[in-house]
């Protein structure tokens, strides 16, 4: 950036603070969040590099990423000597002993036909087995390997030992899709069921292994879709903990964009702070993969002390499976010292999944000031400890982690930077995509870094400010308990996306199906997380669809009705969903496209994709009334018939067509698609109606379900059902609550939390919304499970049923665009 160029963005910016602060935006005046999250957010910058704290205080455990992996990440306070951890923990390391396939690779032999006799055993022979590399997989699993598509495989490996583990802690550590039974010298140690793992460990009895030659033998089952097998052998590290004593935590508070601790360090008190500046206007901000760990110390005693502050973090941000080879460098640049990491293989964009993580790119820590050092952990944690300097400027795998030690002024707040440079984000159709902020490849991460140091106290002053803002209208819309949920909910449903742009120049915000299976740019979580784009950017609700007109128009797609997805997450080069949702994602996408120009006050989105809104809804006209078995966003339940609520979609979708019309002066069309809506919303009524509520299927009296889909009625002011539709279900749903929730339907007693805000947002009264929505705060609240919000959980326990870290959470917001 040059230097006029800087000081006019300054001059902006400068204003921006002035703004904030006179707005009365100090953190002080923001209320704080009582809800104890599940886990809180710390580093959210896109699926890849995303970070949790998985406890209620900040130091109990590893800090980690959204699919449990381990990001480890350490903050140590020193007050006159004396050392605090508040942040992370000193973690076991492993080393490999014999590699799996992203260590360094193998070879074994395999059959897809199954073999007689005892193949697990030593000196089996193995005739007319075939050799091959390690993993094995499906292709689009695998970024190295053998090529597996059966049903199932059998694999052995033998292998030599060179060491003594003799009194050594040794695990098999092994990734299986999905079913795996597998043996080491002959002895069978794990049978996985129908779990599947990423690089998961399991302790081996002792003396199993032997020096010289050993064998692992594996079979593995693909139940559908995915298939991955590999195994490899590792050993604990040994090493002494140096940062037991911990700091006493005050308070934890999630607002939307920061996350803030408190803590007592003896006598100085200290609060850290982590913010994302992900305000949804401003897309190159939103793209920038920067992200701030800001602290402020006083004294609680009144007196002077000399307080020093530690940061590091560990190359595993910067990789998929743990034991993958690193480097770790030291960069001196424009005044700010760069602590990178990355992996030796940087094979960008070489794999895709959904427990899945980033192995290329470069993983960065930043400070304007301060020692810096990269060594093993051990190193640089008795260096802080002991006052020495840190001595290493680059280093690799266990000896590559990176260490940030930093003078406190007591009552000064200051920061660094953390962020993540991928390089290509997204392979889009066969064509690789540069993240938005290099769209046009001019920028480097170190303009990135740059851009964030400068921007930093007045996009603190304007998150601060969007933060009391967001909760303030929230809880004016919907109560305490709501606006702690939205705000909860934010960073996540934002940070499950990548922005990039598209050959053509359209923006694609595309989102991963976290935890579900993967996919990218699926409609029907598109759907669900919409209502928070739609409050704040509606640009950004385009980009959550622009995709999928393409995959239509460009004649790739050539069904009456939307894909489900356009791959599976990077990889975004078609569907890759076994199956299809002809109703449910045709409904979606109309309902979606006519949200989205009223909320933008214009037509001009729907004029572009005349032709192809015509053909789906012509498709729901003819199929949508009473579905037939197919499956819905709820694919979870599995396929069912004559689905009410799947019904009310595709009336809508119908109905939004009719809007769109009107919007751009075809009243004739308007007028038919708007009638035929109506006639099939009477027929829904008579066809649906049990007595005092509405069927989960036509065709099963004494059933029930949340009608969900009906919120857009009168968010769109379409005005196709009876007011009296809505009433009735709600005052149904008030008497079927569970203690933490309304269940889905009445065939099980998990329920979505996403659909349950909808389904409140029915509710004409604040009390009955409430009152459905205070539930949903309680399992948040008392959870066990200890994972980033899910939205797939029990309401007779508190336990989530599956999904975590899901953008779903997005919906929400729904509540809040009543008045938009």
């Amino acid at each position: 950036m040059s230097k006029a160029k800087r000081q006019l963005r300054n001059a902006v910016l400068g204003v921006c603070l002035a703004a904030a602060m006179s707005a009365g935006c100090t953190r002080n005046e923001i209320e704080r969040n009582t809800l104890r999250a599940p886990a809180y957010p710390l580093v959210t910058i896109d699926p890849f590099t995303s970070a949790w704290s998985m406890d209620d205080k900040l130091f109990e455990s590893p800090v980690k990423h959204w699919t449990g992996a381990e990001f480890p990440l350490i903050g140590v306070l020193k007050v006159d000597g004396e050392v605090y951890r508040f942040l992370g923990k000193e973690e076991i390391e492993y080393t490999r002993v014999v590699p799996m396939a992203a260590e360094g690779g193998w070879t074994g032999e395999y059959t897809f036909t199954r073999p007689q006799g005892k193949w697990y055993e030593e000196g089996y022979k193995a005739a007319g087995w075939k050799k091959g590399p390690g993993a094995f997989g499906t292709k689009n699993y695998l970024s190295s390997g053998t090529v597996w598509d059966t049903e199932d495989i059998w694999v052995r490996r033998e292998f030599d030992i060179e060491e003594n583990l003799e009194g050594k802690k040794v695990f098999l550590s092994y990734s299986n899709d999905d079913i795996a039974v597998i043996y080491v010298n002959g002895t069978e140690i794990l049978n996985t069921g129908a779990n599947c793992h990423t690089a998961a460990r399991l302790e081996l009895p002792a003396g199993l292994l032997r020096r010289g030659r050993n064998l692992i033998a594996a079979t593995c089952k693909d139940t559908g879709g995915l298939a991955y097998l590999d195994f490899g052998i590792t050993k604990q590290v040994d090493s002494k903990p140096v940062l037991e004593k911990t700091a006493v935590q005050n308070y934890a508070d999630v607002q939307a964009t920061s996350t803030i601790y408190g803590f007592t360090c003896g006598p100085v008190d200290l609060e850290l702070t982590f913010t994302a500046p992900l305000l949804l206007e401003d897309l190159d901000l939103v793209s920038r993969p920067v992200n701030y760990i800001s602290y402020s110390a006083k004294a609680n005693d009144g007196r002077k002390h000399d307080v020093e502050i530690y940061f590091e973090a560990s190359p595993k941000w910067s990789i998929n499976t743990p034991g993958q080879p690193t480097e770790s460098e030291i960069i001196e640049k424009d005044g700010m010292t760069y602590l990178k990491a990355g992996s030796k293989s940087q094979a960008i964009l070489s794999h895709s999944g959904d427990d899945d993580r980033i192995d290329w790119g470069y993983f960065y820590l930043c400070t304007p000031e301060g020692n810096t050092g990269i060594g093993t952990g051990a190193d640089l944690r008795e260096a802080f400890v002991s006052g020495e300097a840190f001595t290493g400027k680059a280093g690799a795998d266990l000896a590559g982690r990176m260490a940030i030690a930093r003078r406190v002024n007591l009552g000064k707040e200051d920061h660094i930077l953390i962020g993540y440079d991928d390089i290509c984000s997204i392979q889009y159709f066969g064509e690789n995509l540069r993240p938005y902020w290099n769209r046009n490849a001019d920028k480097s991460i170190f303009d990135m870094f740059n851009e964030a140091e400068a921007d930093y106290k007045a996009l603190s002053a304007r998150c601060r400010k969007f933060d009391r803002e967001m909760f303030a209208e929230a809880k004016a819309a919907g109560g305490q308990k709501y606006a702690e949920l939205c705000a909860l909910a934010y960073r996540q449903a934002i940070h499950a996306h990548k922005l990039v742009q598209s050959p053509d120049g359209d923006i694609l915000w595309l989102s991963k199906e976290n935890n579900s299976n993967g996919s990218i740019g699926t409609v029907d979580v598109t759907y669900p997380s919409a209502p928070l784009f739609l409050r704040y950017n509606p640009e950004l609700a385009k980009g959550l669809m622009n995709h999928i007109y393409y995959y239509t128009e460009s004649g790739r797609w050539t069904k009456p009705f939307p894909a489900h997805d356009v791959g599976t997450y990077p990889l975004a080069n078609g569907q890759t969903y076994g199956g299809d949702m002809p109703v449910e994602e045709a409904g979606n996408m109309l309902i979606l496209t006519a949200a989205v120009c009223k909320y933008e006050g214009s037509a001009d989105y729907a004029r572009k994709h005349w032709e192809t809104l015509t053909a789906w809804t012509d498709y729901l006209r003819s199929f949508g009334l009473d579905p037939e078995n197919q499956l819905c966003t709820d694919d979870f339940a599995g396929h069912f018939a004559h689905n009410t609520n799947l019904s009310v979609k595709a009336i809508l979708g119908i109905a939004s067509y009719g809007y769109l019309a009107n919007l751009l002066r075809k009243p004739e069309i308007a007028a038919e698609y708007t009638q035929a809506a109506r006639e099939m919303a009477q027929k829904w009524v008579e066809m649906a109606d049990d007595g005092d509520h509405y069927r989960l299927t036509f065709d099963k009296p004494g059933t029930w379900s949340q009608k969900y889909n009906l919120v857009w009625d009168r968010l769109l002011g379409l005005n196709i059902f009876d007011k009296n539709v809505a009433e009735k279900e709600t005052a149904w749903y008030l008497t079927s609550q569970n203690e933490y929730g309304l269940p889905l339907d009445n065939r099980e007693t998990y329920t979505k939390t996403d659909w349950i805000i909808w389904t409140a947002t029915l509710a004409s009264d604040r009390a009955s919304f409430e009152a459905l929505v205070a539930p949903v705060w309680k399992f948040m609240d008392e959870t066990v499970d200890r994972v980033p919000m899910s939205d797939w959980v029990f309401t007779d326990k508190p336990n989530y049923r599956g999904f975590k870290a899901r953008s779903v959470v997005g919906g929400y917001y729904i509540k809040l665009l009543e008045n938009k």
